[in-house]
């Protein structure tokens, strides 16, 4: 069934939060309405945050609401779990910023997006690795996706804090559509309330490391806050590359 997308109608009055980091960058965080499927999310930055754009902007979006906007966010009472999933998310090690893959509702979505031999290839592997002292190597043979996976419960807002949360599809598409769109700079951004701070996704403009930099404190927040856009003031600072 073809989805139908909320109209655009342009809000008069955004709340915005203007948080700077310690060199005094502005970053305009801005609040919009619970998304979901009906929204697109070109449709959402025109509605709460194109007046405010700059030349020489980055806008950054938080990768969940993005993926939810494409229907990404799986009711955890759809999804069942086959027996590797049951299996293989024993194995999924403990981390404080997250139940990520180590629940076998996530890790069912992690096959569905990845395929089962994949993540079984990357389990094997990642775990001979992870004796040898090296970590991370499941998610870089697994793919991506298998790396974006939110459990259930990680999200505070109703109705996502009943869903497995997929990570956004195509994310490089999101943000070049967008660039074409509104003419500047964006990116797609995985943030946690730890430090964890990692651009999924972002234009050729942006230097990447020093954006998740920037961004380790997580301005849009983790809770209720509903910013999922902030605007960084970049122009003239080594967030963007010549």
């Amino acid at each position: 069934m073809p989805v139908t997308h909320a109209p655009v109608t342009p809000v008069t009055s955004t709340p915005l939060t203007l948080r700077k980091d310690r060199e005094g960058i502005p970053r305009v965080c801005v609040k919009t309405h619970t998304l979901s499927l009906a929204d697109e999310i070109g449709e959402v930055v025109e509605r709460y945050a194109a007046r405010y754009l700059e030349p020489g902007d980055i806008v950054a979006l938080a990768e969940s609401p993005v993926a939810i906007t494409q229907g990404r966010a799986i009711p955890v009472k759809t999804l069942h779990p086959r027996v590797s999933a049951r299996i293989l998310w024993r194995f999924v090690r403990k981390v404080p910023y997250g139940v990520g893959l180590r629940n076998p509702f996530s890790m069912e979505a992690a096959i569905e997006e990845c395929g089962v031999l994949r993540v079984w290839f990357a389990a094997i592997l990642g775990g001979f690795l992870r004796m040898l002292g090296r970590r991370g190597d499941f998610y870089k043979i697994a793919g991506i996706q298998a790396r974006m996976i939110d459990a259930v419960g990680t999200s505070p807002v109703k109705p996502y804090d009943e869903c497995v949360l997929k990570g956004p599809k195509e994310p490089y598409e999101v943000v070049k559509g967008l660039k074409r769109r509104f003419g500047v700079e964006f990116a797609i951004m995985d943030i946690n309330d730890i430090g964890g701070s990692w651009m999924v996704a972002g234009t050729s403009r942006i230097n990447a490391k020093a954006l998740e930099d920037l961004m380790r404190d997580n301005p849009m927040g983790q809770g209720t806050q509903l910013t999922p856009i902030t605007i960084v003031r970049a122009r003239g600072t080594e967030l963007l590359l010549d």
